[in-house]
């Protein structure tokens, strides 16, 4: 079957350990189901195992790939929920291309708890940005950054996957959206969502009772500053630097949160589905790929000029 796959890794020039070519069929363990992939969504996670980070030597060659989106052994359409139970990780979980093949292939093995339905409105390419980014983003809105008691959310580095899916779902929840980039064409699209877009530093007309964070250092100063009393800061990733500087008489005189997140629960992916439902919102998706324009595709996550999810649909 065709997939794509590293070989090695390289941390300076990630693409360079891509391969796309032939693998062997699926040969799943006791009880897991083989599902036809019909679309992919990129992350940065994997130009991360590209990078050979959480992806040691001795399981390469690794298919590639947490999300995913397509047809179980019964003809039913599903959202694969990329998060496998792992008791040999420290996290006592792994996610789907990390210790089991993932998705960028025509098909997948999971575990049959790990098919979520696909609601019929939505489609293979949409359903596929879900598993990953779409889901950190809903649980840190609502799980981790309790957004039903909040009136403002601010999301920094609005953009890449994640941050794009908050301004949206917090839009959708009803709430009054505040996104920072560094780029004027991101900030367009962003006012086009429904935000208010700002550059990153500016000063917000109020404070806000939610801050998503996946930049890090460069504006971890700035989402406190932001921040109301009692304001829940949730934090993904620090994709501009890990080590941030933090005013502790501010944390403890404003009694902030900085709560730490990562992923979702399936419940949380059936939710977020509903929603999606619901209110008629559908991934940003910034651009979509054949599986013999992988390559291209992975070109496009890593040049960072992206506004939303990067897609490869299998169909074409």
């Amino acid at each position: 079957m065709r997939a794509a796959y590293a070989i090695a890794a390289d941390p300076d020039d990630p693409r360079s350990a891509l391969r796309v070519g032939d693998r062997p069929e699926p040969t799943p363990p006791d009880g897991w189901v083989t599902v036809e992939v019909r679309a992919a969504s990129l992350n940065q996670h994997d130009l991360w195992s590209l990078r050979g980070v959480g992806l040691p030597a001795d399981r390469l060659p690794m298919i590639l790939g947490c999300d995913g989106a397509g047809v179980d052994p019964d003809g039913n359409e599903v959202v694969i929920y990329p998060v496998v139970a792992d008791e040999n990780d420290p996290r006592g979980l792994s996610l789907l291309s990390e210790r089991h093949p993932g998705t960028l292939a025509e098909r997948v093995a999971v575990p049959p708890e790990s098919l979520v339905a696909k609601p019929a409105g939505l489609s293979f390419v949409d359903a596929s940005c879900l598993p990953t980014a779409w889901l950190t983003a809903y649980h840190m809105l609502t799980t981790r950054g309790r957004a039903e008691d909040a009136d403002a959310v601010l999301v920094q580095g609005a953009g890449g996957g994640v941050a794009t899916a908050a301004v949206a779902l917090a839009l959708a929840m009803g709430k009054r959206v505040y996104g920072t980039s560094r780029d004027p064409g991101k900030r367009e699209r962003i006012a086009e969502l429904g935000a208010t877009a700002v550059e990153p530093g500016a000063r917000l007309p109020e404070r806000v009772d939610v801050v998503i964070e996946s930049v890090g250092a460069p504006t971890f100063d700035h989402s406190m500053k932001c921040a109301n009393p009692g304001a829940r800061i949730v934090v993904c990733g620090a994709t501009g630097g890990h080590l941030a500087t933090v005013d502790l008489r501010r944390l403890f005189a404003m009694r902030l949160d900085v709560l730490g997140s990562t992923m979702g629960t399936r419940d949380d992916l059936e939710a977020l589905l509903d929603l999606l439902v619901t209110t008629g919102v559908r991934p940003v998706v910034d651009s979509t790929y054949g599986f013999s324009a992988v390559g291209d595709a992975f070109a496009r996550l890593e040049s960072g000029d992206i506004f939303g999810k990067v897609v490869v649909d299998l169909l074409h």
